[in-house]
């Protein structure tokens, strides 16, 4: 037996991404595991001036996506159980959940503008905040290969959720399952809807597996962006062994086919990942090769894409943008490669930022190797495993070009084992195209229109403060710069804003073991996003 078949007998119940669903993963990892072996031998609240009408516009969209939910088995032990990943503070921050949903790779969730849990999904069933099955939750994607599953799915990107524009209480949940198995993809687009309106604010399925189109599709790779207009959404999925996408436009009047567009190469049956970017001018789609397609938010077209291939992609797992849009970062099992998509040739920018240690989480065969990638919140890009491991790896400055990104191998430790359980999250924040033809409805989703002149409308926690306070604001498309100065001008904190960012935890010097009375005063604070600025002050006590 080959070290790579070896390790590729995985526990089933830690390992429960290597069951024998979606062949392609376990054949991928396990030939490129071959391959490395034969190569290489073995704020400010309260005194803030809220120029923008104050805080609830500042805090309009401060959740959404800011918690992602992981873990399984919680009735077992430690290593097993839930994790959550929660972003509402602008930092991570981890902890371990005792709940009846398990979560692997087919997994997303929606909170409320205050960051608080609405419901989430596994793609087998929709669980209401408390983690228990939401009322007529249960029976998603009926088919063969969901009645094997029924804990939760294994089919990556295989559900996504749209808020109905113009009713907070309805959410669209978009799902695929696994119909046939030779090409584990799916024979229809399914949709439900939930109400949160029932069930004292639990939540109901209203609708489930309603098709909104029957043709055979390739696995997963639901993707969504706004809408230039700023209220209705864009929704895709790619038909199998052709070039063609579907397009579905979600509105007031619910979720509808819009149309096909034949653009790029004919795709077979795949795996690999497809995103948006965060401005969701750009869509990538990674598998054996790259395709970075330029996109219309206002006709929901794409352009040619610009392809890259090369031996180097072969088992394409995961990708994502940064912050800014302009670096694309790609997975291929055993190394991470990053795009510059603004250079004349993108191809040719290609930087390759990492290659797998050969670290086991928490031991042999758990290959701590390279998978799905999701942006969070907190300006950071976050890569799984293809393992259920006790790790993540993390892009902690993806808006820097070459290794300046400053990627860093198992740099999350975790006290439960994940199972590439990022969730499939579109940019909630994304606001209308200003000045486009489809900016017609005169509203604006999560990023302020901004004169030089003006500032920006800031919410801030505890004031007076000890000096450890958090400031929150609207996301903004470009990455900022906090500076806080005393009263005589002298810088004493200084912090990067991420692009989408909303929440930063601010910890002034000394603040954790107690400030004396000299630190005590009045300070200034300034959030600066190029020509835009807020200004407050902030009262500490020592």
């Amino acid at each position: 037996m080959t070290l790579a078949e070896t390790l590729w007998r995985f526990s089933d119940r830690a390992l429960r991404c290597c069951r024998p669903r979606q062949a392609y993963d376990r054949t991928l990892i396990a030939m490129a595991m071959q391959r490395h072996i034969n190569s290489t031998s073995a704020a400010c609240v309260g005194i803030l001036i809220a120029i923008l009408g104050g805080c609830d516009s500042a805090c309009a969209q401060q959740g959404l996506n800011n918690l992602w939910m992981g873990g399984f088995d919680s009735e077992g032990p430690p290593p097993f159980g839930g994790i959550d990943f929660n972003f509402i503070t602008g930092e991570l921050d981890i902890s371990y959940e005792q709940r009846d949903i398990d979560f692997y790779r087919t997994n997303t969730n929606i909170t409320t503008a205050a960051g608080e849990l609405l419901f989430s999904t596994n793609g087998a069933f929709v669980a209401n905040a408390l983690g228990d099955t939401m009322v007529n939750g249960s029976g998603l994607n009926p088919s063969w290969y969901t009645s094997q599953y029924p804990e939760g799915l294994l089919i990556p990107q295989g559900v996504l959720i749209i808020p109905k524009p113009e009713d907070p209480d309805i959410h669209y949940l978009l799902h695929v399952p696994i119909d046939v198995w030779a090409t584990t993809g799916p024979l229809q687009l399914y949709y439900s809807v939930i109400d949160m309106s029932l069930e004292s604010g639990l939540g109901a399925v209203v609708a489930k597996n309603q098709a909104l189109f029957a043709e055979e599709l390739n696995g997963g790779k639901l993707s969504a962006v706004r809408h230039a207009n700023g209220r209705d959404w864009w929704v895709f999925t790619h038909k199998l062994n052709t070039d063609l996408y579907y397009r579905m436009l979600v509105t007031p009047t619910g979720p509808q086919v819009d149309g096909t567009q034949a653009v790029g190469p004919i795709h077979p049956p795949d795996a690999g990942q497809v995103c948006f970017s965060p401005q969701g001018d750009k869509f990538a789609y990674f598998y054996e090769s790259l395709e970075v397609l330029p996109f219309d938010r206002c006709t929901g077209l794409f352009d040619e894409p610009i392809l890259v291939t090369g031996e180097q992609l072969d088992y394409g797992c995961g990708v994502a943008f940064s912050p800014n849009g302009r670096f694309l970062y790609v997975s291929t099992v055993l190394d991470v490669y990053q795009f510059d998509t603004e250079a004349d040739d993108i191809a040719a920018s290609e930087v390759h930022i990492a290659q797998w240690d050969s670290t086991y989480s928490p031991f042999p065969p758990f290959a701590a190797l390279f998978s799905n990638m999701q942006l969070a919140p907190d300006g950071k890009i976050y890569i799984g495993t293809g393992n259920s491991t006790q790790v993540l790896h993390v892009i902690h400055n993806p808006d820097e070009p070459g290794l300046a990104c400053n990627m860093e191998q198992h740099g999350i430790d975790l006290e439960r084992y994940f199972s590439n359980s990022l969730p499939n999250h579109p940019n909630y924040h994304l606001g209308p195209v200003d000045g486009s033809v489809c900016d017609s409805l005169g509203i604006n989703v999560g990023i302020p229109t901004l004169s030089p002149e003006e500032g920006l409308g800031v919410r801030a926690y505890p004031n007076p403060s000890s000096g450890q306070f958090t400031l929150g604001y609207p996301a903004q498309p470009t990455a900022g710069v906090l500076e806080v100065r005393d009263l005589q001008g002298r810088l004493v904190h200084r912090a990067y804003l991420p692009p989408w960012s909303q929440v930063h935890r601010v910890e002034l010097p000394g603040a954790a073991a107690g400030l004396s009375a000299a630190q005590a005063g009045m300070y200034h604070c300034t959030l600066r996003w190029g020509v835009h600025s807020a200004n407050t002050r902030i009262i500490i006590e020592p």
